[in-house]
């Protein structure tokens, strides 16, 4: 009986030492997309095109506030360029993110609430490691509405999204 508790207490040991270094490779991971994200908020503020789009993917997609806005990453670069060309872009700062991951360590999707001109918005999305590096694949930026106000924000988007809704449907 004693050999069965102490192999027991050997295996329990083990299996915490692995789940422990298993957390640990991923904190070290949340911390380099932490700093990734944070570096592409920056060079967004800074209205640093190259550095900007450098951070997303070759095939990757940004999904925007408006109900119209997914582009792919080229399509995105142009839309983006006359706003980076006249260094009005966009300062966002996270507030509070979370990063979540494949078994496997080489996906990663987080969310994250932004303080924005908009005041409070949601950032999230999908990140792969490519080559060693973190890149985003898929961002989708959303604006928060608290619960006290909806009615009055459908009132204000009703008109301009029922138009939109049709041409869904067709």
């Amino acid at each position: 009986m004693k050999k069965i508790s102490i192999v027991f207490t050997l295996i329990l040991f083990l299996i915490g030492f692995t789940e422990v270094s298993a957390q640990s490779k991923f904190e070290k991971e949340k911390t380099e997309i932490g700093t990734m994200l944070d570096g592409f908020n920056v060079a967004a503020a800074k209205a640093d095109f190259n550095t900007y789009f450098n951070y997303f993917a070759d095939e990757s997609t940004f999904i925007g506030t408006d109900a119209t806005e997914v582009w792919d990453k080229k399509a995105f670069m142009v839309w983006a360029k006359p706003y980076f060309d006249k260094k009005k872009t966009w300062n966002f700062t996270s507030l509070k993110r979370n990063i979540y991951f494949s078994k496997d360590g080489k996906l990663a999707w987080f969310d994250e609430l932004l303080d924005t001109q908009m005041k409070i918005c949601r950032g999230s999305g999908v990140v792969e490691k490519m080559n060693g590096i973190w890149k985003v694949k898929q961002y989708v930026l959303s604006v928060t509405v608290p619960n006290e106000v909806v009615d009055k924000v459908v009132v204000e988007k009703t008109p301009i999204e029922d138009v939109l809704i049709q041409k869904l449907k067709q």
